[in-house]
């Protein structure tokens, strides 16, 4: 039986950040989580990963085949790229193509091409809102392949001016995360901005596939178009969340297809 009427007709993909792990620091638990995604966001060396893992994330996404993309932030290991740095024009645009050359080789030896590109942290927050940094993100994409998909949040500046530009765009409401009457993830520092509850995420997940609606933080309804739903990896039982979702959205009858699909 549907646990809820479909009003969906297109397919949406889930991702995952992945490839988080740093030598001996274990993060998140990609082995468990990637039979139910359909696209992993892997990190390229910065905020998270090294070469190792992020060799080994793309040989486990091959084997699931499930679609990979890179997950670039800033130089920052010690902040985990979730604390805002000061860039001179053009760094930005540098960064995200020197992280993109990087998981490109771990993706050619195992046979894949990178689908999709989503910032990490705080340069996805940036390049939502600003237009500098998602001018540098788009004249990125576009000097390395301009067939690849931009992933941003729901609404974004960076999502308009991208599609503008002739890229293709996947919008993203996050599932395990608050978010602002105005349609802005809730910052990390509010109580209650990263949700834990499985029921809870299972509900939210079905409510954004199907009718586009969320409840934010202040119990208002408000609407983010989704193409694709992201689970944390670095979120404790995520695996679990991500099986939750994968099955409540199955058995509503929304089709699940890697992100290139929509």
């Amino acid at each position: 039986m549907k646990s809820m009427e479909n009003l969906r007709e297109s397919p949406i993909d889930i991702n995952c950040d992945m490839g988080e792990s740093f030598g001996a620091y274990r993060i998140g638990d990609d082995e468990a989580i990637m039979p139910y995604i359909s696209s992993a966001n892997i990190a390229c060396g910065w905020h998270a990963g090294d070469p190792t893992v992020m060799a080994e994330t793309v040989r486990l996404a091959a084997e699931h085949e499930v679609a990979i993309g890179a997950h670039p932030g800033y130089p920052d290991l010690l902040g985990y790229g979730r604390r805002a740095m000061e860039t001179l024009p053009g760094e930005i645009k540098n960064y995200i193509i020197y992280q993109l050359g990087a998981l490109s080789g771990f993706a050619r030896e195992h046979g894949m091409k990178l689908q999709h590109v989503k910032p990490h942290g705080a340069l996805y927050n940036l390049a939502a809102k600003d237009e500098q940094a998602a001018n540098e993100f788009i004249s990125a994409l576009k000097a390395f392949d301009p067939e690849l998909i931009l992933v941003t949040s729901s609404g974004s500046v960076c999502a308009e001016m991208a599609r503008s530009a002739g890229l293709k765009v996947a919008k993203e409401v996050f599932a395990d995360r608050a978010y602002l009457s105005n349609g802005q993830l809730a910052p990390r520092t509010l109580e209650g901005s990263v949700i834990y509850d499985p029921d809870a995420v299972r509900e939210r997940a079905l409510a954004l596939a199907t009718s586009s609606r969320m409840i934010s933080v202040d119990h208002k309804e408000i609407r983010l178009e989704a193409d694709t739903l992201c689970i944390h990896g670095d979120t404790p039982g995520a695996w679990k969340l991500a099986r939750i979702i994968r099955e409540a959205l199955e058995d509503a009858g929304v089709r699940i297809l890697p992100m290139r699909s929509n």
